[in-house]
């Protein structure tokens, strides 16, 4: 073996365990969260419950709404930003006992579920559709600082304004 094809092959290894570390790190995320808490169901199942339960309630202009929140983010990672925002605005809808999902139940839910980071597209979002963002000021506490904080899922569960 020459010189160069070891080095082909070094380079190969850490470019693949590399890969697989990242994979591994998303494997792993997917993993807690589905693991059950303290109430016997995880927070996938949580999202699952609320999605099933509020479905009827969604309008077309609501779902299309929620397509345009969720459009910059990647599109690996679009069905899982959809599905957590989806069950945080079933949960407070259900609630608040609404019948149908209001527009203003969906701008709260994808503040509440999504990390602070993400809060700066929304802004720019619904200055662009003329929407006032003064009344969901107080929502923005309850966003996770971001997504390995823990105490958000039973906070957020237990403290719905």
């Amino acid at each position: 073996m020459t010189f160069g094809y070891m080095m082909l092959i070094v380079f190969w290894t850490f470019i693949l365990l590399g890969l697989m570390t990242i994979g591994g790190y998303f494997m792993f995320r997917k993993f807690l969260k589905s693991l059950p808490k303290d109430d016997g169901k995880s927070d996938l199942d949580w999202e699952k419950f609320y999605i099933s339960k509020s479905k009827h309630l969604w309008k077309e202009s609501e779902k299309a709404f929620l397509e345009e929140l969720v459009s910059p983010v990647p599109e690996l990672f679009r069905d899982v930003a959809r599905q957590k925002i989806a069950g945080k605005v079933g949960q407070l809808a259900l609630e608040k006992k609404e019948k149908q999902i209001t527009q203003n139940t969906l701008i709260q839910g994808y503040i509440m579920a999504t990390p602070k980071r993400d809060h700066k597209f929304l802004r720019k979002k619904l200055k662009e559709k003329k929407i006032d963002v003064t009344p969901y000021e107080s929502y923005f506490d309850y966003s996770p600082e971001d997504y390995r904080n823990k105490k958000y899922a039973a906070r957020s569960r237990k403290e719905t304004p």
